[in-house]
């Protein structure tokens, strides 16, 4: 399988890139997708939409999402998408957001909360903003946005099915924030799927393990080399199977699954590690007891 096949990475690729889905499963759907100006939630745009729905990606670069929507509309000549500004930390902006596409669209049936952010560092170096920062994007903006859509879909009687983009549980390291606020948003998936059920309102997450992306630049090149390696499928995953799990469990395939979370990671947490900044060296030494010795030669 050649790097193009493994990574649709251009519009033009994600135009055209096979997929297991019938081509209407999502017809008549409104699908918002936040960060949906690159990686994950650019990918699931895209599928989304050529699936049949119509979708709004939203996200705090306008540039970004004005880039990509005009390259969606130049490659299908469809007006089946669009965008809004957002800053998921700031509840008016949501609330703005979500009333838009009610408004534009009529409805809203799917949201998928892939937005957040993050930076590689150990721990004990953390700064009391950085903390806070992280937080604030990946634990309480992404609630900001479920808590604006439940709350529609609650007063307008309509049903909805909300897919919130979380990382692997094991073996993640050097971004302890971010998995602490994505193991936050698991917990609240999990409860909120038994007491928003009798609205209508699944709720679910994805979990992606090493995934090939633009984010990949923010860790050093040594450590993005390692990455295919973190997983027993040696390679590593790419934004379009991370889509095709999201239409997967967020759609009608999933239409019994509620308060899961699908973890897409090649088996990586059962076979070992990631690290998102340097592997430190006492951890190396004891690495290093599992290596053949000159005497087994």
């Amino acid at each position: 399988m050649t790097d193009s096949m493994i990574y649709p990475e251009t519009d033009e690729d994600l135009s055209a890139h096979r997929t297991i889905y019938a081509a209407d499963i999502l017809k008549d759907k409104v699908m918002l997708v936040t960060g949906g100006g690159s990686g994950i939630g650019r990918a699931t745009a895209w599928l989304a939409m050529r699936l049949g729905a119509s979708v709004v990606i939203a996200g705090r670069s306008e540039d970004k999402l004005a880039r990509t929507v005009a390259e969606m509309k130049r490659l299908t000549r469809s007006n089946s998408m669009a965008y809004r500004v957002m800053d998921i930390r700031a509840s008016d902006s949501v609330v703005n957001v979500i009333d838009s596409v009610h408004d534009s669209f009529g409805k809203l049936d799917i949201l998928v909360n892939n937005a957040g952010g993050q930076f590689p560092q150990p721990a004990i170096n953390f700064s009391e903003k950085g903390w806070r920062s992280v937080i604030d994007t990946n634990l309480n903006g992404t609630w900001n946005v479920m808590d604006c859509a439940a709350k529609k879909w609650q007063k307008t009687g309509a049903q909805g099915s909300i897919v919130n983009v979380v990382v692997v549980d094991q073996g993640l390291h050097g971004i302890a924030h971010t998995v602490a606020a994505r193991a936050g948003t698991i917990a609240f998936s999990e409860k909120v799927s038994v007491e928003w059920a009798p609205y209508g309102i699944r709720v679910n997450c994805v979990a992606p393990g090493t995934i090939k992306t633009e984010g990949w630049k923010v860790y050093p090149e040594q450590v993005r080399a390692r990455y295919p390696q973190t997983n027993p499928m040696m390679r590593a995953g790419s934004p379009w199977e991370i889509a095709e799990a999201i239409i997967f469990i967020g759609g009608p395939g999933g239409s019994f699954i509620n308060g899961e979370t699908l973890v897409v990671d090649g088996g990586g947490r059962h076979w070992g590690e990631i690290w998102a900044g340097e592997k430190p060296e006492h951890f190396l030494e004891a690495s290093r007891v599992y290596e053949p010795s000159k005497s087994d030669n």
